[in-house]
C-alpha cells in the first residue's frame, strides 16, 4: 500500500482541529451569554424593600419580576438591586447602571451628581393609570388656615431640592398665590413623615406647615405615623412626573431598544401588572429629557 505520512498528520490535524472547535463552541457560547447581563437600579418609593406592608395591596412593588420579564425577553441576565439613591447603589454594583427606575426628578438629580449620562424613556402607570404625583401642603387639623393664601406667616417644610413634588412645585404653588417665604421661614426635611410629625407636634399655635407627597399619605396614615384627619389639606401642586424608567447611554442601540420593546411588552403581562401594582405597565415618556453626562 502506498502512504504518504505528510497526507496523514495533515489528516490527523484537521480532525483534531475540528473536533477541538467543537467541544469548545458550546463553552464560548455559554461564556459569552453569561457575560451579557444587565443591571437594574431600583429606586421606586413603593417597590416592596423600600417602603412598608402597613397598607394592603399598596408600596409592594415586586420587581423581581419584571427582571425575570426581561431575562426571558431579552434572553440576558438581569442583576436588580434597590436603593434611595443612584450614588449608593452603584457602590453595590461596582459602578454599573444600566437601568434605573425612580422617582423623576430625584432619578435625574441623583445622575447628574454621579456624572452618568442617562436618558428617560419611559413611565409606570399605577393602578388609576396616572404616571404622575403631586406635593400637599399640609397644616395641623385645628390651625386656622385653610388655603394657600392663609401661609404667609408661616414656617414651611419642605422636601429636599431633588423632590420636586416636595421642593420646586410648591414654591411655585405658594408664588402663584403671592406667599413668599423667607429662607429663615424654609426649613427642609428628607422624609414626609418627618415634616407631617413636626406639624402636629408642634401644634397649630407654632403656624407650621409642611409639604408631604401624595403617595405617601397612604403609607403615613396605614403605618400609624399619624392618625387620619390629624393633618389637614389646604393646597395641592401641580402634577409631576412619577416613577420613571431612565437607560444609560453607554448602552448600544440595539439594546437599549430591546429594553424598550421588552418594557412595553409588559403592558400585556397581568402577572408582571400585578406585581408592579399597574394599570397598564410602562407607557412612552411624555417628556423628552436627557440626563447629560457633566464634562
Amino acid at each position: 500500500m502506498n502512504t504518504n505520512p505528510v497526507r496523514h498528520r495533515k489528516l490527523y490535524s484537521i480532525c483534531f482541529l475540528t473536533m477541538l472547535g467543537l467541544a469548545l463552541y458550546p463553552h464560548s457560547t455559554k461564556a459569552a451569554d453569561k457575560a451579557k447581563s444587565l443591571t437594574m437600579v431600583v429606586m421606586d418609593p413603593l417597590a416592596a424593600p423600600l417602603s412598608c406592608p402597613c397598607v394592603e395591596g399598596y408600596a409592594q412593588r415586586d420587581y423581581t419580576v419584571l427582571a425575570k420579564h426581561l431575562e426571558t425577553t431579552m434572553n440576558c441576565e438581569v442583576v436588580i438591586v434597590f436603593s434611595e439613591s443612584l450614588p449608593s447603589a452603584l457602590k453595590k454594583t461596582g459602578g454599573k447602571a444600566d437601568i434605573v427606575i425612580g422617582k423623576y426628578s430625584v432619578v435625574k438629580s441623583d445622575a447628574k451628581l454621579a456624572k452618568r449620562a442617562m436618558t428617560a424613556t419611559s413611565e409606570l402607570t399605577d393602578l388609576q393609570g396616572n404616571t404622575t404625583q403631586y406635593g400637599m401642603i399640609v397644616v395641623n387639623k385645628q390651625d386656622p388656615a385653610t388655603s394657600v393664601s392663609d401661609l404667609a406667616d408661616y414656617t414651611i417644610i419642605f422636601g429636599p431640592s431633588e423632590a420636586e413634588e416636595k421642593h420646586s412645585a410648591a414654591l411655585q404653588l405658594l408664588e402663584a398665590s403671592d406667599i413668599h417665604i423667607p429662607s429663615n421661614r424654609q426649613k427642609i426635611d428628607d422624609a414626609c413623615s418627618d415634616g407631617a410629625c413636626k406639624v402636629i407636634d408642634l401644634g397649630p399655635e407654632s403656624r407650621t406647615a409642611a409639604v408631604i407627597s401624595s403617595y405617601a399619605q397612604p403609607l403615613l396614615e396605614g403605618c400609624g405615623t399619624i392618625k387620619k384627619g390629624d393633618l389637614r389639606v389646604v393646597g395641592k401642586t401641580t402634577p409631576v412626573p412619577f416613577v420613571t424608567v431612565f437607560v444609560s447611554d453607554i448602552l448600544d442601540s440595539s439594546t437599549r431598544q430591546q429594553v424598550a420593546t421588552a418594557l412595553s411588552d409588559a403592558a400585556i403581562r397581568p402577572m408582571v401588572l400585578q406585581a408592579l401594582e399597574s394599570l397598564a405597565g410602562f407607557v412612552p415618556l411624555t417628556l423628552s429629557t436627557s440626563v447629560a453626562k457633566k464634562k
